[in-house]
């Protein structure tokens, strides 16, 4: 392409977004109560924690409409007790919003777990990645029995959202509140590019919680 054709191309890429928001507001707007509800605020029953992955939009995989899930997105969908930012959607979803479920979605080919299975100096990736690395090494045996290599990076694809479940489940915000309110409670989920379904891993809140708080209790 020519820088003219270049040009052209961001220029018409920029514009289709506007296209498409106009004729959505229109749409929506046939409702009189839509835009005035969702401008009234927001009492969102989830916090979603996704992957970033671009083929995966939260609210339309899910069936939600805007206003009915607080999402937060990185690279695998990892809850890392140093990342500032996936704590502080956590504590703002649960103490302010006080979302009933937190969900984790991880995906079937995700490309960041795909990554850390992957021998390779990947730079500023490196120090993210390696979470996904230290869940391989938490489940070593497991997964080193598994022969198959596709079905062996599904599952630690499944045993990163347990994880991560994990994760969600050792900070204060959550605790404190499940104690005096008896929500929320977490949820691991994996959607599949191959059927569009949802797979509930059946991830055991009460009983992880139980065994999780023998060393990571917050709420003495």
């Amino acid at each position: 392409m020519t820088g003219q054709e270049i040009s052209q191309y961001l220029q018409q890429t920029h514009d289709r977004v506007f296209e498409h928001n106009t004729k959505w507001a229109a749409e929506k707007g046939k409702d009189p109560e839509y835009f005035a509800k969702l401008n009234a605020g927001q009492a969102p029953e989830y916090l979603w924690i996704g992957c970033s992955d671009s083929r995966i939009p939260a609210e339309q995989i899910a069936g939600l409409e805007p206003g009915e899930a607080f999402v937060h997105r990185n690279i695998a969908n990892l809850v890392c007790n140093v990342d500032l930012n996936a704590t502080s959607v956590i504590n703002y979803a649960v103490d302010h919003l006080q979302v009933k479920h937190i969900v984790v979605c991880g995906h079937y080919g995700c490309g960041g777990v795909k990554a850390a299975m992957t021998p390779k100096d990947l730079g500023i990736l490196n120090p993210w990645l390696r979470n996904i690395r230290d869940v391989y090494r938490l489940h070593e045996a497991e997964l080193d029995a598994i022969k198959d290599d596709e079905e062996r990076y599904n599952r630690l694809v499944e045993l990163n959202v347990i994880e991560q479940c994990r994760n969600v489940m050792k900070t204060a915000a959550v605790q404190t509140s499940y104690a005096k309110n008896g929500f929320p409670v977490v949820h691991g989920w994996v959607f599949g590019f191959k059927d569009g379904l949802l797979k509930d891993l059946k991830f055991d809140f009460a009983a992880t919680l139980k065994n999780i708080q023998k060393i990571y209790n917050l709420t003495a």
